[in-house]
């Protein structure tokens, strides 16, 4: 089967700064987004999740591979209408990007547990608790149906550092190797 690649939106695109919108209907159309985020996440090979307002859908629902290694097939999860119970008091600084920025990595600060609640593709309810790597992810993703972007929890400082590559992320001079939508809404390819 032919993978679906879809655009990326750029990180200063409207559509990245709205709140999505809980699923209400678990339809083919639900089954459509998934299977975007999950082609367009493998697709673009650098991708270890990515959330539906990411490809231009305000609907509350990411995916995540939970194989971190590249040599491995991935393995992804698809996470609807999720909800973050608590996170844990201990915290661990690491770099992350995201495909909606493309070539800017920054160190973030976030909690090294939490417990979550999601549903599956089949309506299913699912509790968990997520550790390392898994709990990252999930919270960068979170952030993104909130409308929150990772570089946006660093240091004000760092913030100041890295204006002038952000202003040009914004105009569209750092473009990645797959298509992405600009701000203006014009694809670049």
């Amino acid at each position: 089967m032919e993978m679906a690649i879809v655009p990326v939106y750029n990180c200063f695109h409207p559509v990245m700064k709205q709140k999505t919108e809980d699923v209400q209907e678990f339809g083919d159309d639900i089954r459509t987004i998934a299977q975007n985020l999950i082609d367009t996440m493998i697709g673009t090979g650098n991708g270890v999740g990515l959330a539906a307002n990411q490809i231009g859908e305000r609907k509350s629902i990411f995916v995540i591979d939970k194989n971190i290694k590249k040599e491995e097939k991935p393995d992804p999860i698809v996470i609807i209408n999720p909800k973050i119970l608590a996170f844990s008091e201990e915290t661990e600084e690491q770099t992350e990007g995201c495909l909606s920025v493309p070539e800017l990595w920054e160190d973030v600060e976030r909690a090294k547990e939490i417990e979550v609640l999601y549903y599956d593709l089949d309506m299913k309810e699912i509790k968990v608790t997520f550790s390392d790597f898994m709990a990252r992810v999930f919270q960068h993703e979170y952030d993104h149906l909130q409308g929150i972007l990772f570089f946006e929890r660093i240091s004000p400082l760092r913030k100041m550092l890295i204006k002038n590559k952000l202003k040009k992320i914004e105009k569209g001079q750092i473009l990645p190797d797959y298509p992405m939508i600009l701000p203006d809404g014009r694809l670049a390819k």
